[in-house]
């Protein structure tokens, strides 16, 4: 977690530090010795907001959706007859592991609750005629798209009514099929020899069949694939070059040693051959044996296709003009009262202005406009235009994010977004306050007025550590007061910035202050090299909804969108599947599979195995931080070696299993080159603990060339807040991110509180500009933190080979509370190359707690209790 101290008036010492031990003793006061807080997974609910209907209704105010929205406040009733059935359909097939049933006092003695398919054959999964009424929680076994609650016999003289009918489970699964899915794309793949660098073994699963292996001129010789676990394979696809074989076998194997045949001919005659085979393993093998000309092996593509247990799940078709967002996104207009705006943003910020680790997740979104509104946004809420520009939609109010909760303390603001509005201030109010810390971007937002100022801290005592603005325009002035540091990129200033503590970067900002590192500590670079803005969703002059995809753009300054048209391009949301929460991977894979893009629904996502996206041009976009769990250990997210995926809006959590990693930007030894469409990922944020305790060994890792990066928070919790699990052998991982793709590019990247390096970057011609960093608080004596012979691990370490990398106004700071004894070697570690070039570091001692020894390398000051902040302006 990032910092959190009680602060000085105008004496900006320390960064950020609430003391936590009233907290850490209320928590031992109520928590048994040796306990630990339960971090059991709570079954998914599908059926709240989902379409529902009855055989009948009492009256208007009784209808079948009343028991499905989530409000025990209402309810269905039926009519005083028997039998009667409610009826709800959950938009995909589903396997079920329970229902809830909250009666009113008309009850059903006699009931069953059965499962279709089709919403007309039906299969009973409970049969009772003992009904007691009250609130039954029914644990069931069956699968099926539609579910009802069947009564027989009425328990009282009136019908029958339910407050609430509630239904668990998890989408996915059926008849096992052959998928359609190739499960080599984008898989580590190996060859017995190869013909030259540029015909490797990963050309033959790259998902281009204008990319090909090609192997040595002699037999035998063979091309293997490693699907990273055991598959049930049952399609392979071999798409030949014209240098093909004759003779050769499909093999598989559980170790990559042992091999089964499970196809094998000596009649191939080349170009595309697809083979019905059945078999298993981790490990798939195309073993050529006699070539069918003088040259080598030659693929185009080799694709596997397996059953894996499961079957593609139905995915359902989206709406463009009435698609499900699920019950967690309210989207008004114009006509909405504004009473009824007023009362669901109040309702949602008292419930979500503490609530940091809940798994809340919310969307408000305004179609074009003009609103009065009062947004005051807390944890885990995204306000959002749904206009094309953000000037399409205004509202005459506020956009805020305020630290009362903590006495005006910001340094826990974390996880929440405004995103393309414009915001007119009430008359006679000059001051829109953005008090945040890590994840809360500004982003495409147009506060208007030259009158009027952002703050970006709580405005008075207090402190803030650390935001985003991006693509946005200030008509007046910017005040960071005590925000400790802060990144702004492509975005326009029109009365400037005023303000510094330890590290303000800006990009491509018109209206930057002058560079003048470290006093104050501007770091000032003119134009941004190479940036794709984030996705976003609108709605069209026609009322469907779409998502704008933003063009590549070089060399740039200013907003992609004020006075100007945004270059880019359009996608009807029928093109994409809208994920509820409760969704298996299998069927996100499907759907992935079917070229459709996917929006995550505000919610928490559990996955038990990756999702994989395997298609060029791919756009993954999330509503309300919408936060995807790897449960059992699983990879949350693959991305294949491919042109131009997009990732935005997403939160990526550990579960209680280690997992390797938890997202993987191609696999290892990606090669092909996306300088013409880059991956990109925006706004893509990563937990590991907090509401649970969470463990992996690496988080992010990067290892396709020319992947950019538009704001990232790579986090591990390590110290104490009220409720939280932490400690050096609990929410355990080694390393946030890892690049070992070449021409990299990071904006605002912060990564923090890892237990060995922060950062490992092994690619060339890396950049990065602005690094926040923490190194973790909590090791327990030096012994345990120790790289070999060296005190600590640095944060931000470049690789022994690396010839080339950039990186500008880096920051990296220590907060040894566990034992302040503690040191840190260096805060950057980097070899000794020319071409390898550091601007504006600092390193920080918070509070003077604990030991920095050097900036980078042997070069700096040592941060430590006399002195607290070290500054270095370039390296070597």
């Amino acid at each position: 977690m990032t910092s959190h101290v009680l602060s000085v008036r105008r004496a900006p010492q320390w960064r950020r530090r609430l003391l936590v031990g009233l907290a850490v003793a209320l928590v031992a006061a109520l928590t048994p010795a040796g306990a630990l807080p339960s971090a059991h997974a709570a079954p998914v609910l599908l059926s709240q907001g989902r379409p529902a209907t009855a055989s009948s209704t009492e009256n208007a105010g009784t209808p079948a959706s009343a028991a499905v929205d989530g409000n025990t406040g209402t309810r269905w009733s039926s009519a005083f007859a028997d039998p009667q059935w409610l009826q709800v359909d959950l938009g995909a097939l589903a396997t079920l592991t329970q229902v809830t049933l909250v009666w009113e006092g008309a009850y059903a003695r006699a009931f069953q609750l059965q499962t279709s398919d089709d919403g007309s054959t039906w299969t009973t999964i409970h049969s009772t005629t003992t009904g007691t009424g009250g609130t039954q929680t029914i644990g069931v076994t069956g699968a099926g798209r539609y579910v009802r609650m069947y009564g027989t016999a009425r328990g009282t003289g009136y019908g029958y009514s339910l407050w609430e009918f509630q239904v668990y489970g998890e989408t996915g699964g059926g008849t096992p099929t052959c998928g359609s899915a190739n499960t080599a794309q984008g898989k580590p793949a190996t060859a017995s020899s190869t013909e030259s660098a540029a015909l490797s073994a990963s050309a033959a699963v790259d998902g281009s069949t204008a990319t090909r292996w090609a192997s040595a001129a002699s037999d035998p010789q063979w091309l293997r694939v490693d699907l990273g676990s055991t598959q049930s394979i049952c399609r392979v696809v071999l798409n030949w070059e014209a240098a093909y074989a004759r003779a050769f076998q499909i093999q598989t194997s559980a170790d990559g040693a042992t091999w089964t045949t499970i196809y094998s001919t000596t009649t191939g005659a080349g170009g595309t051959q697809t083979l019905d085979v059945t078999g298993s393993g981790r490990y798939v093998r195309v073993h050529g044996t006699a070539r069918g000309t003088a040259y080598g092996y030659s693929l185009w593509e080799f694709q596997v296709n397996t059953t894996g247990g499961t079957t593609d799940p139905g995915v359902p078709p989206t709406d463009p003009r009435n698609p499900n967002f699920g019950p967690n996104t309210f989207v008004f207009d114009p006509s909405t009262p504004t009473a009824t705006i007023q009362s669901r943003l109040n309702t949602l910020f008292t419930q979500q202005e503490t609530n940091q680790f809940g798994p809340q997740r919310y969307a408000v979104l305004f179609k074009p406009g003009s609103y009065t509104a009062d947004v005051n946004l807390g944890f885990f809420t995204q306000v959002a235009g749904l206009g094309m520009s953000p000037d399409d939609v205004n509202l005459n109010g506020h956009v805020r994010v305020e630290a009362f909760w903590m006495g005006g303390n910001a340094t826990q603001n974390f996880w929440r977004s405004a995103e393309n509005l414009s915001v007119t201030l009430p008359a006679g109010v000059t001051v829109e306050r953005w008090a945040v810390s890590q994840a809360a971007p500004y982003r495409r937002m147009h506060l208007r007025g030259a009158q009027n100022q952002i703050q970006l801290w709580n405005g008075g005592d207090g402190w803030s550590s650390g935001g985003l603005l991006a693509d946005t325009r200030i008509d007046g002035l910017v005040v960071s007061g005590s925000q400790q540091q802060w990144y702004s990129r492509n975005s326009e200033f029109g009365n400037g910035w005023t303000g510094s503590v330890w590290n303000m970067v800006f990009q491509g900002v018109v209206g930057a202050p002058a560079p003048h590192f470290p006093n104050p500590s501007h770091t000032v670079i003119p134009q941004t090299p190479v940036v794709r803005e984030k996705p976003f969703l609108y709605i069209d002059g026609t009322g469907e909804y779409r998502v704008f995809v933003p063009a590549l753009r070089a060399n740039t300054t200013g907003t992609s969108w004020y006075n100007k048209t945004p270059a880019g391009s359009s996608i009807s949301l029928s093109q994409f599947f809208v994920v509820q929460p409760g969704t298996s991977a299998a069927t996100i894979n499907a759907a992935l599979a079917q070229g459709r893009h996917l929006l995550f629904t505000p919610g928490v996502h559990h996955v038990t195995e990756p999702i994989q996206v395997n298609r060029a041009d791919t756009v993954i976009l999330g509503l309300g931080l919408a936060t995807i769990q790897a449960d059992n250990g699983a990879v949350a997210m693959r991305v294949a070696d491919v042109d131009g995926v997009k990732v935005a809006g997403i939160m990526f959590e550990a579960g209680t299993t280690n997992s390797p990693v938890l997202m993987e930007v191609g696999p290892s030894g990606s090669s092909a080159s996306h300088a013409a469409n880059p991956i990109s990922l925006h706004d893509v944020f990563f937990r590991i603990g907090g509401p649970h305790v969470g463990r992996a060994t690496n988080t992010l890792t990067v290892n396709s060339d020319n992947v950019i990066g538009d704001h990232m928070w790579l986090w591990r919790a390590d110290h104490a807040a009220a409720g939280v699990p932490t400690g050096w052998t609990l929410n355990t991982a080694d390393t946030g991110l890892t690049v070992n793709g070449d021409d990299v590019t990071m904006y605002g990247l912060f990564v923090e509180h890892y237990q060995r390096y922060q950062t490992v970057w092994n690619g060339n011609g890396g950049r990065t500009y602005f690094y926040q960093n923490e190194m973790p608080y909590d090791p327990p004596n030096q012994a345990a933190w120790m790289n070999g012979s060296t005190r600590g691990y640095a944060a931000y370490k470049v690789g022994d080979g690396v010839t080339s990398h950039q990186a500008w106004g880096t920051g990296s700071y220590c907060y040894f509370n566990v034992n302040p004894a503690v040191v840190a070697e260096r805060a950057f570690e980097v070899p000794n190359n020319p071409n390898v070039r550091f601007t504006n570091l600092v390193t920080v001692s918070l509070g003077g707690v604990g030991t920095i020894n050097r900036v980078i390398n042997n070069s700096g000051g040592t941060a430590n209790a006399a002195t607290q902040q070290v500054y270095l302006t370039n390296y070597p």
